[in-house]
Formats: structure tokens, C-alpha cells, sequence
């Protein structure tokens, strides 16, 4: 059964209630939301109608109620994402002149009050301040290396912002003038699916121009040619090396999925989702808290969340143990029981041939699949 109100859901219906805040977002925005609105209460009129067919009348009659209940609450649902969207658009506009004076200060463009006579004596601004605070977080700290150290300390900010077409959001790293390449500005574009849940597409990074003989991401090997040969020259070689600057060259999703294996999938897909790690964590974490994680102060509160997941993981355990005494209880039941079968058996002398029955091992979860289109 379908409602004809309900699939004649459409703009009218969303702009007469839209909130002030909502409506803030563009129209484009907005039909695109309401597309997949009705796409999804579609989607419901149309799934297990096989599973109507097998109920009752009354039952039948109960189970479309509860249908109709579920699409007022996509409907809801549909507005909290828009007024959510709105929301952090407004708190970003207001965060921005906070993040001006910490540049600001930072890179000695303005002084704080109250420092004396001793000022001129100091280097300007707090030296080494995005460094020091990447190098604090655990994922970071991980990507950069000893040779990464002294670029980074040409670091002066950096900022993220949403973009719209596609769906996604853009980081900014901003740099002063260095010997080691010529770009101001570094960035990296993640483009999302619009989904259920937002899942990576791809992402795209600034092509960095290295001066020569200072690129970090590559090293370059020297051979001498080998006893005879007709080539004096020496054998020079290009390696690929670790570098935080590498995460500006993000791994590559092929057009055509008939060019990916399972293995190379999977390989794929969890380099994907460490750069993503590595994205996420730079705009949630470190350029909201960039201060608390130069002085330290940020590492005691993911302390504090890992030693609550480690907590509930223990928890688990003791219910996983908990449960495996119980079923140790009842195999020790088990034996007993078929001792004394066995022991009966012998005593009537009764021969029968047994068939010794082979346990399949379990087989591992397997990981789920690329989501990339």
C-alpha cells in the first residue's frame, strides 16, 4: 500500500515548516535534501512487500501504521541534519576571529599586553607552535619524521572549510617562505558520498614544488656500475620515503572497479581510511585545540576516552568469560554423560560402530567491503 500524500511530498511541504535556520541553507541544498527524502520513503513503500503478503489483515494493517510513523521520523530526521549543517556553519563564522588573533599572535603579528622590558630580547610569536602540536597527537606524530621536523616550522596556520560540490571539506596549511619548496599553500580536498553515513570518495592534494635536491617524500639512490661495464656513470635511483609530506599525495581510487583485486581493494581501502584518520584528526582535534595539544594539555583528555574504551573492551572480556565458564560447566555435564553411556554400552556388551563427526572451523570475518565508486 502506498500514501499519496506521502508521495506527493515535495518543496511546498518542506519550506512551509523550515525553521529560521534551515532556511538559511540554498535552495539547491535544500531540493537535494527533499529528493532524498522522498527517494527513501519510496524505498520503503516498496521493500518486503513479500512480508506483508504472509501477515494477517490486522497485522498487515499495524505494521502500515507503524511505516507511516517511521517516515515522519525520516522527515525529522531529514530537518536535524539541515538545521545541524546550519548550526556549525553559524559556530565556524564565530570561531574565525579567534583563530585570527591566535594566528596572529602566534606568528608575532600583534604582542600581549604586560611583558616587560625583556621582549625585544625573544623571538616573535611562539616558535615551532603547529610542529610542536602535531607532533603531540599519537596519529600524527606517527607521519612525521626527523626530516619533516624542520619544514614544519615554517608552519604558520592552518584552516579547514565545508565544501558544497561536491560534498566533502578542504584543509589549509599555510607556510612562510622556506629553502625547501616554492608553494605558500598546501591543500587536501576530501570528497564524501552523501550517504547514510558519510563515506570517502576520494581526496585530492597540492602537487608540492620542491627545490632541487630538497623534496622529503623521495630519496635518490647512487650505484656505481658494476666491474666492466662499458656505463661509468653511477646508477641513480628514485625511492619513495616516509614523510608527513606524503599526505599530500593521497592513494589514487581507479575509474573502472574491474581494475581492482580483492587484495588490492582491501590495500586500498585501508589507505584511504588512514588518510582520512589523518585528515579528520587535523580538522577535529588540532585546529580547534591547537594550544592544548602545543602544551600537552589535549593528551590527557584522549587518555581519558581510551581508558574509558579499554574499560567497556574489559568489561566484554568478563562477560566473554563469564560465558565461556558456563560453557565449560556444561561440556564437563556432557562428558560425564557420555561416560556413563559409554560404560552402559560395555556393560550389555553392545558393539556399535561410531562416526566420528568433524567440527568446520569457524571461518574469519571478512572485512568489509571498498565503498568507492
Amino acid at each position: 500500500m502506498s500514501n499519496p500524500d506521502k508521495d506527493n511530498f515535495g518543496m511546498s511541504d518542506l519550506d512551509s515548516s523550515l525553521p529560521a535556520a534551515a532556511a538559511a541553507l540554498s535552495a539547491e541544498d535544500r531540493a537535494g535534501l527533499v529528493n532524498a527524502l522522498k527517494n527513501k520513503l519510496q524505498n520503503l513503500a516498496g521493500q518486503h512487500t513479500d512480508v506483508l503478503e504472509t501477515l494477517s489483515p490486522m497485522v498487515r494493517k499495524r505494521v502500515e501504521a507503524l511505516k507511516e510513523i517511521q517516515s515522519q521520523h525520516d522527515e525529522l530526521e531529514a530537518k536535524f541534519f539541515e538545521e545541524r549543517a546550519a548550526l556549525e556553519d553559524k559556530y565556524q563564522k564565530l570561531y574565525e576571529p579567534l583563530y585570527s588573533k591566535r594566528y596572529e599572535i602566534v606568528n608575532g603579528v600583534v604582542e600581549v599586553e604586560d611583558q616587560g622590558e625583556d621582549k625585544t630580547k625573544e623571538d616573535k610569536g611562539v616558535p615551532d607552535f603547529w610542529l610542536m602540536a602535531m607532533k603531540t597527537n599519537e596519529i600524527l606524530a606517527e607521519e612525521i619524521s626527523e626530516r619533516d621536523e624542520e619544514t614544519l616550522k615554517y608552519l604558520k596556520d592552518i584552516k579547514w572549510c565545508r565544501i558544497d560540490n561536491p560534498k566533502g571539506f578542504k584543509l589549509e596549511f599555510f607556510f612562510d617562505n622556506n629553502p625547501f619548496f616554492k608553494n605558500s599553500v598546501l591543500t587536501k580536498t576530501y570528497h564524501m558520498i552523501d550517504d547514510e553515513e558519510p563515506i570517502l570518495e576520494k581526496a585530492i592534494g597540492t602537487e608540492i614544488e620542491w627545490y632541487p635536491g630538497k623534496c622529503l617524500t623521495q630519496k635518490v639512490l647512487k650505484k656505481k656500475p658494476k666491474k666492466g661495464s662499458k656505463n661509468v656513470k653511477p646508477i641513480t635511483k628514485t625511492e619513495k620515503c616516509e614523510s608527513f609530506f606524503n599526505f599530500f599525495n593521497p592513494p589514487e581510487v581507479p575509474e573502472n572497479d574491474d581494475d581492482i583485486d580483492e587484495d588490492l581493494a582491501e590495500e586500498l581501502q585501508n589507505l584511504m581510511e588512514q588518510d582520512y584518520d589523518i585528515g579528520s584528526t587535523i580538522r577535529d582535534k588540532i585546529i580547534p585545540h591547537a594550544v592544548s595539544w602545543f602544551t600537552g594539555e589535549a593528551v590527557q583528555g584522549d587518555e581519558l576516552d581510551i581508558e574509558d574504551d579499554d574499560d567497556e573492551d574489559d568489561d566484554d572480556n568478563e562477560d566473554d568469560d563469564d560465558d565461556d565458564e558456563d560453557e565449560d560447566e556444561e561440556d564437563d555435564e556432557d562428558d560425564e554423560e557420555e561416560e556413563q553411556a559409554k560404560s552402559a554400552k560395555k556393560s550389555s556388551g553392545m558393539k556399535k560402530g561410531g562416526r566420528a563427526r568433524v567440527e568446520e572451523g569457524q571461518q574469519g570475518e571478512r572485512p568489509p567491503e571498498c565503498k568507492q565508486q
